[in-house]
């Protein structure tokens, strides 16, 4: 519980969303509101100072990244106590977002400080609308990991789930990541959206195959940033219910063990590696 008494002077920290790509998409509210505060916490200053530019927006800026965001903590709660208001965005899209700011936030609202949202642009939210993916339910997990051996863990994590997977994820590690997702999700459809909103804006949508295939094809489809956006399980598929000793018992009659749990792993979503020993002791 914060304390909520004698903070009617206090000033607020806005969460302002800015272009993720074409300048133009930003609101009236949010380029009014960078001109109004004191002060604004930009992830990097350089490249925030060409939006401020661009609109004639000429409030003071800091740096506040991943590696200074709790040592701008006080500093920033200092300035709202004596009544400045201060906005925060990132890079692009809106901040939070598999961006900084969450310990920021976290640890102002349990100041008592007030924190405000001027809502706008998200790559997730953009990428999501464009993909022909059913969106009634959808779970978002940010950047994959990049080392392959992790990415494909976090993919078996999530094989059975129902509803729509969306990931972030960069431009020398899409391929690689198509291909590992490909090996877990078999060629459930899929969409990559690139470059959203700027010039180079691509949305492709196929099996996860096609998607690869797509993008060896064209050296382009590996340059900018990336929103994947996968298919969850059919229900009538997650609701199938595998006797794993009976299936790998079944699968070794064709199979040596290592294929055989890797198949097993896939259709039954318990880990390759448990299923590996179990055949093991089976064979």
């Amino acid at each position: 519980m914060t304390d909520q008494t004698n903070r009617s002077n206090y000033g607020c920290l806005y969460v302002v969303a800015t272009p993720i790509g074409n300048i133009e998409d930003i609101s009236l509210r949010a380029i009014n509101t960078l001109k109004e505060v004191s002060l604004i916490a930009a992830e990097d200053t350089r490249h925030s100072q060409r939006l401020c530019q661009h609109y004639a927006i000429g409030t003071p800026m800091i740096s506040l990244h991943e590696h200074n965001e709790l040592a701008r903590v006080e500093q920033i709660a200092e300035k709202l106590a004596q009544g400045q208001s201060i906005a925060l965005i990132s890079d692009a899209g809106t901040p939070l977002i598999s961006d900084p700011g969450f310990k920021l936030v976290r640890e102002l609202r349990n100041k008592g400080h007030k924190v405000s949202p001027i809502p706008g642009p998200s790559a997730l939210i953009t990428a999501l609308s464009v993909a022909g993916i059913a969106t009634d339910s959808f779970s978002f997990f940010g950047f994959l990991p990049a080392k392959s051996s992790s990415r494909s863990q976090k993919h078996q994590e999530l094989v059975n789930r129902v509803e729509t997977l969306v990931f972030y994820e960069s431009s020398h590690r899409i391929l690689a990541s198509l291909i590992d997702a490909a090996e877990i999700y078999g060629n459930r459809r899929a969409v990559i959206a690139r470059e959203l909103t700027k010039t180079f804006e691509t949305v492709l949508d196929g099996s996860l195959s096609e998607l690869i295939e797509s993008v060896k094809q064209d050296d382009n489809q590996t340059k900018g940033e990336f929103v994947l956006i996968i298919s969850g399980q059919e229900k009538s598929k997650q609701e199938q219910k595998f006797d794993s000793k009976q299936l790998l018992s079944e699968l070794l009659k064709e199979l040596p063990p290592n294929k055989a749990a890797k198949i097993a792993a896939k259709l039954t979503g318990e880990k390759k590696k448990d299923l590996y020993h179990l055949a093991l002791e089976l064979k």
